[in-house]
């Protein structure tokens, strides 16, 4: 007979309801443990209920916007009287709808393990306790372990204080009714970068303020590089090394002031620097949790904080901020901390997509790891303009970077840019956690027409004769 452990004794608290605190709470509760979870707005937390469903469906929307704009190079017209618009409240409605669905979607498989759900605020008291105060009451909820997955809210500054109705940071947006006449975008990473995207997909005017040489300063350069000329291709206006100063409003609009004395004026302006950790007023310092000097709670390779017997994931840890990473790291915590095979995050098989218009999705070794010397690599990139499948839908922009390690031929990291790069990138991030060779990649049979055959042309060109 096989002996199995049993968990139904084991108590666990999770603060937050995010992707890093439900995935740890199913986890645990199928396994047998008894988990009580704390959520402030409702199940999925800030990804499901104002950042990633009701962005990327807003994004879906302009997409489906701009195909249609770009009918005109397939041969299809419309008739004068059939204007494609967007009507942004029913726009708004439906992903606000989609979030609060899948939110109750959440809830009831949590609720259906056993998993006892409370919508409230809490903080630590040690690392054993949680003060709960929901519904106006306060209660004290001992566990054997607690896992803390509190994200982060926008970063706000002091000189363009968001309103919800001129000034906005990403959460507000969906409070708009209409589309903006011209939507003043402060920031340019991935927030900004999508945000934008799809506003001027959705008919805004949009200007768009940089602080950097370049939008998406983070990211792969030639990734960038494309983006900024579809960008300005569309109408946008990137204004980069503009560092904004502050956001006030006017009669009708707002202003923008600029480091250097210039000034942007616009109907709406979305202030998107960047976001801090919820980790103030939560009792870390009682319980011995440890933070950096921006605030983000510190974590090993298993989700564990410096307290015993306190874990921590998602945002709050300023891994990655990705849903996708904040899940692995609360089934990585549930799996130490019940005593499964258990392996730390590895950061170099992450991928990761950006949702603008070519998408832009990544893992693994940069180029710019190669060029540092970090990584010893060799690399091809291949336009889409070469590809049949990319011409019969009329794609112009876009391309496929395989990086292999140098001498073993192993694949190591990828870019793709173009349409639903995020499924694209799906047999580079296998091949990259799995370590196959290029030839691996360049021997498998792809579809003719497809996208995914400059994946494969790209191993091919890899290949090293022996």
């Amino acid at each position: 007979m096989t002996n199995q452990l049993d968990f139904s004794s084991l108590r666990l608290a999770v603060l937050g309801g995010g992707p890093g605190g439900y995935e740890a709470a199913l986890v645990a509760a199928s396994l047998g443990a008894n988990v009580t979870i704390v959520e402030r707005q409702g199940l999925g937390g800030s990804a499901v209920l104002t950042d990633v469903v009701p962005s990327k469906t807003l994004i879906a929307t302009a997409d489906t916007m701009t195909r249609f704009t770009d009918a005109s190079g397939l041969g299809v017209h419309f008739s004068a009287d059939s204007k494609v618009y967007a009507d942004l409240d029913k726009v708004n409605q439906r992903l606000l709808k989609l979030a609060v669905e899948q939110s109750s979607d959440i809830r009831a498989t949590l609720e259906r393990l056993g998993v006892r759900v409370i919508i409230g605020t809490g903080k630590l008291l040690d690392n054993h306790r949680l003060e709960v105060v929901s519904d106006g009451e306060t209660s004290i909820i001992e566990a054997d372990a607690v896992l803390l997955a509190v994200g982060s809210t926008p970063r706000e500054l002091p000189s363009a204080m968001p309103d919800g109705e001129r000034i906005f940071n990403w959460t507000q947006l969906y409070n708009l009714r209409q589309i903006p006449d011209h939507l003043i975008v402060v920031g340019s990473g991935v927030t900004g970068a999508e945000f934008a995207s799809a506003y001027n997909g959705l008919g805004s005017k949009v200007t768009l303020i940089s602080s950097r040489d370049r939008v998406l300063p983070g990211e792969d350069a030639d990734a960038a590089e494309v983006l900024e000329g579809v960008f300005k291709d569309r109408g946008m206006t990137v204004l980069s090394r503009s560092r904004a100063d502050a956001v006030d409003r006017t009669d009708d609009g707002v202003i923008v002031r600029l480091a250097d004395g210039r000034t942007v004026e616009g109907s709406h302006c979305l202030v998107a620097v960047g976001a801090v950790p919820n980790t103030v007023g939560i009792g870390l310092e009682d319980a011995g949790v440890a933070v950096s000097e921006s605030g983000h709670i510190q974590v090993d390779g298993v989700s564990r904080t410096t307290a015993s017997n306190v874990y921590a994931a998602g945002d709050c840890t300023g891994v990655f901020a990705l849903a996708s990473v904040a899940a692995m790291q609360g089934r990585i915590a549930i799996a130490h901390l019940m005593g499964d095979s258990v392996s730390p995050i590895k950061l170099k098989q992450v991928a990761s997509n950006i949702f603008t218009s070519p998408e832009i999705a990544t893992v693994g070794v940069t180029e710019e790891d190669i060029a540092s010397g970090q990584y010893q690599g060799d690399i091809v990139k291949l336009s889409l303009h070469t590809n049949a499948r990319a011409k019969m839908m009329n794609v112009k922009d876009g391309f496929v970077k395989v990086i292999s390690r140098k001498g073993s031929g192993t694949v190591i990291g990828g870019v793709v840019v173009g349409p639903r790069a995020s499924e694209l990138i799906f047999p580079l991030a296998l091949a990259v956690t799995k370590k196959l060779h290029v030839d691996d990649v360049a021997n498998t049979f792809t579809v003719y027409p497809s996208l995914t055959g400059s994946i494969s042309e790209a191993a091919r060109r890899l290949h090293v004769h022996t």
